[in-house]
């Protein structure tokens, strides 16, 4: 895993990890021979419906193109197409490795060199909802059983146009041995006053230590606070007004806390993975990581001497009976409304996101990550069972049973969650003045006052 490709990807182009990020985007172009797929009844919002019945078995036939991104994604995918095949013996899946963050918008618009489907980060698809073939009625069996996080993220404007796929819960990450020697017992760290009290403590011990991340990129920097704002039923908008939720007193205790960690010198300034922030974690001065479940890949694959010191629990609560976890990333996919083959991309899709065989294969062990895919989870409620953990426990973190905490985190997700269209622009304000809370530069009420009076003028009015 190659790490500099994976600050770059996650820097909000796209929202995840390395891998996830560089392999982010499927698509499928296919010609139906024979039957022809079902063509979507056209509606006033610009995006179709698929609402046709599916087709089955050997009666579904054609090429169908998938677009993912080139990397460890697209390559997880080609695992599940055999057993695509063994269902669909007719239909034939062009898979292309692409950029479909780049490549998709102009192709949506024009319709020229379309995929039938593409994977797209969660992010990406709210400014392209329109273009987007309506799912609501194809996805009406799937809903209950699916995380509400997601469903909500991927609908807009009461169109759900997104499959959603995986599900990215934040959790505390911490070296064990860190906490042990400086006497703090992580069954403890129930809220963020006590992770603050045991950030206090370990420093206490061992004066050089900054024990939490305090991001320096805008983009994840924005993308850490949104995890805590989920955490708390909250988002940057409203989702009937969309008006600014940043006036809040639930905003105003999570920067209220970051300022906190900053001024008194607990946390690490440093941007994601890069060598400061490596060197750190390294040499333990930095210990306490809460972060969206893809930061395990980093002791996977970047750290050397700290691997298997390493552990995750749930995160704290910032009120009692609060929820243990909020998001940070993820992506679903989508089937564009001018595909010519919009039914073969949706039996794939629903091969892969909800057959048994299908998750298995992409999420459980497989050629491409022989332990099992342990950086995201299903969105998919039946994958996400405490007792048939998709993936095995994982040596850098001393062979802990990580599943069974990673699905704790996904099932307490607080739905509700929406994602603005402007999200990405709206870094160049929230995510910058977050950096001067950060710096020592602002308060957490000047944070509040600029970011609203920016986004709104700037992208709401505007």
């Amino acid at each position: 895993m190659n790490v500099e490709s994976t600050r770059r990807e996650l820097g909000h182009q796209v929202d995840r990890r390395s891998f996830l990020r560089g392999a982010a985007g499927l698509g499928i172009a296919t010609t139906l021979g024979g039957l022809t797929a079902c063509t979507p009844a056209s509606n006033d919002t610009g995006g179709n419906k698929l609402s046709s019945p599916s087709l089955t078995g050997e009666s579904a036939r054609g090429e169908v193109t998938i677009w993912s991104r080139q990397g460890d994604l697209h390559k997880v995918f080609n695992t599940v197409i055999p057993s695509f095949n063994k269902k669909y013996p007719n239909i034939k899946v062009k898979h292309v490795a692409i950029d479909p963050a780049t490549k998709l918008p102009p192709a949506l618009v024009s319709g020229a060199g379309l995929p039938d489907g593409s994977f797209l980060e969660d992010v990406n698809i709210v400014g392209q909802a329109n273009h987007l073939l309506d799912l609501s009625e194809r996805m009406e069996q799937y809903k209950a059983d699916t995380v509400k996080y997601k469903l909500d993220v991927v609908t807009i404007d009461d169109r759900l146009v997104g499959i959603p796929w995986d599900v990215d819960p934040g959790l505390l990450f911490y070296r064990e041995d860190v906490l042990e020697q400086a006497g703090v017992d992580p069954a403890t760290l129930e809220t963020y006053d006590d992770l603050l009290a045991a950030a206090r403590t370990i420093k206490q011990k061992r004066p050089d230590a900054r024990p939490l991340h305090l991001e320096r990129d805008p983009n994840l920097g924005q993308m850490w606070l949104e995890l805590f704002a989920n955490q708390q039923g909250t988002g940057l908008i409203d989702p009937q007004s969309h008006k600014t939720r940043l006036d809040s007193p639930e905003y105003r205790q999570i920067l209220g806390w970051i300022d906190q960690v900053a001024k008194e010198g607990l946390g690490t300034r440093a941007a994601f993975v890069t060598p400061s922030d490596l060197q750190s974690l390294e040499a333990g001065t930095q210990s306490l990581i809460p972060w969206a479940c893809w930061w395990s890949f980093v002791p996977q694959s970047s750290l050397k001497t700290s691997k298997g010191k390493w552990r995750v629990r749930q995160l704290p609560v910032w009120k009692e009976g609060g929820a243990t976890s909020g998001v940070m990333g993820g992506s679903s996919f989508i089937i564009p409304a001018k595909a010519k083959n919009p039914e073969l991309a949706w039996l794939f899709f629903e091969h892969l996101v909800y057959n048994e065989e299908g998750y298995t294969k992409a999420f459980g062990p497989n050629t491409v990550y022989p332990g099992g895919l342990n950086t995201v989870l299903p969105s998919y409620l039946p994958a996400l069972d405490e007792n048939k953990p998709l993936f095995k426990p994982v040596k850098e973190f001393g062979n802990q049973n990580m599943w069974v905490e990673y699905v704790k985190a996904a099932k307490d997700l607080p739905g509700g969650y929406t994602l603005p269209s402007f999200w990405n622009k709206s870094v160049n304000y929230l995510g910058t003045n977050l950096q001067r809370l950060m710096d020592g530069r602002s308060t957490p009420d000047e944070v509040i006052a600029k970011s609203v009076q920016d986004i709104e003028k700037n992208l709401i009015n505007r």
